[in-house]
């Protein structure tokens, strides 16, 4: 993939290793709870729900989970990433991915 993909991710996830764990583990039940999905969501949580992952995938444009760096970027949420994204994921992604994931049924 791009530079992006080799250089932010690794400086992502070990500037943000901690918090990743953290999010992991407390999102998942957040978003269950609330049975509503969004660009907040972690990837991961998406990827786990077949519908949300369809949407992630048509939005982003790519299968997020087949990235060699998926391990080091799944706890942190599309909008989390897209700074690091070199503008592949704009605010207008994010905007199509929030009216997208409010469909999805938990």
């Amino acid at each position: 993939m791009s530079k992006f993909f080799k250089a932010a991710f690794v400086g992502a996830a070990l500037s943000l290793a901690t918090v990743s764990v953290a999010g992991a583990q407390t999102a998942p039940a957040t978003a269950a709870a609330a049975a509503k999905f969004s660009a907040d969501t972690p990837i991961e949580t998406l990827a786990a729900n077949p519908a949300a992952k369809a949407a992630l995938d048509k939005v982003v444009g790519a299968d997020l989970t087949k990235h060699p760096q998926y391990e080091a970027f799944k706890g942190l949420s599309p909008r989390a990433l897209a700074p690091y994204s070199e503008g592949k994921i704009t605010d207008d992604t994010l905007k199509a991915l929030d009216a997208a994931l409010a469909a999805v049924k938990g």
